[in-house]
C-alpha cells in the first residue's frame, strides 16, 4: 500500500510539474499565442464569408447559365455547347467566368469531352485536368477519358496511369474494371504483357461479377501467349 500511495504521489507532482511548464509557456508566449489564435479564426471566418458571399451567389448564377449550354449538348450541336450562341454562355466562357464553383469543374467536363469528339485531344486533356470533384462516377470518368486521349496521342504510358487512376478513384464494380480493361489493353499494345496479365487477374479477382470478368479467359490467355514468343 506505501509503495502504491508513493507512486500515486509521484504521478501526482509529475502532472503538477507539467501543469506549471504549460503555465509559464502561455504567460511567457501570451503575445504570439494570441496572434495565432487571432490569425486562425480570421481564416476560419474568411473561409466560411468567401464560401457564403462570394461562391454560393456564383454558383447559383452558374447553374443558370450552364442550362442552355447543356440543352445544347444533349442536342449534339457542340459548337453551340461550346463557345455559347452569342446570348447564352457556352461551357468555356462557364468554366472561365465561375471559377471556384462546381459548374465550373463540371463545365470543363463536358468542355472536355466535346474536344474528344472534334479529335482535339491535347485541349481534351486540358480541361479533364481542369476538372475536379468528388463525384463517384464523373471523377473515375474523367480521369479514364485522359487516358483515352493519351492513347490517341500515341501516349500509353500516360495513358496506363491515367487508367489506373480511374480505377482507383472510386472502387466499384461499373467503373474500376472497364479502366482496368482498358489498362490491359495498353499494357498489350506497350508489348508488356505479364503487366497486362497482372490486371486482367485483378479483375478477376476483385470484381468477379463485372461483365468485364466474362470474357477475361480470352485475354489472359492471348497475353500468355505472346509473352511465351
Amino acid at each position: 500500500m506505501a509503495k502504491n500511495s508513493k507512486k500515486a504521489e509521484e504521478n501526482i507532482q509529475a502532472v503538477e510539474q507539467a501543469l506549471g511548464k504549460s503555465e509559464r509557456f502561455i504567460e511567457e508566449n501570451q503575445k504570439p499565442i494570441t496572434i495565432i489564435l487571432i490569425v486562425l479564426v480570421a481564416i476560419v471566418l474568411g473561409y466560411f464569408g468567401f464560401q457564403r458571399y462570394y461562391i454560393q451567389p456564383k454558383e447559383e448564377k452558374a447553374q443558370k447559365d450552364m442550362f442552355m449550354a447543356e440543352k445544347y449538348f444533349g442536342q449534339d450541336s457542340l459548337a453551340l455547347a461550346l463557345s455559347g450562341d452569342g446570348i447564352n454562355p457556352g461551357f468555356l466562357d462557364i468554366a472561365r467566368r465561375y471559377k471556384f464553383t462546381k459548374s465550373a469543374g463540371l463545365a470543363n467536363y463536358y468542355a472536355g469531352a466535346i474536344y474528344m469528339k472534334q479529335g482535339e485531344f491535347n485541349l481534351a486533356i486540358d480541361h479533364f485536368k481542369k476538372f475536379k470533384s468528388k463525384d463517384q462516377l464523373l471523377r473515375p470518368m474523367a480521369l479514364g477519358a485522359t487516358g483515352d486521349a493519351y492513347v490517341e496521342l500515341g501516349n500509353n504510358s500516360k495513358a496506363v496511369d491515367y487508367y489506373l487512376k480511374a480505377a482507383k478513384a472510386s472502387k466499384n464494380e461499373f467503373t474500376s474494371p472497364v479502366f482496368l480493361l482498358k489498362a490491359g489493353w495498353t499494357y498489350e499494345l506497350m508489348n508488356d504483357y505479364k503487366s497486362a496479365i497482372d490486371v486482367y487477374k485483378r479483375i478477376r479477382e476483385e470484381f468477379p461479377t463485372s461483365n468485364e470478368a466474362r470474357e477475361l479467359e480470352k485475354y489472359i490467355a492471348r497475353a500468355e501467349g505472346m509473352l511465351k514468343k
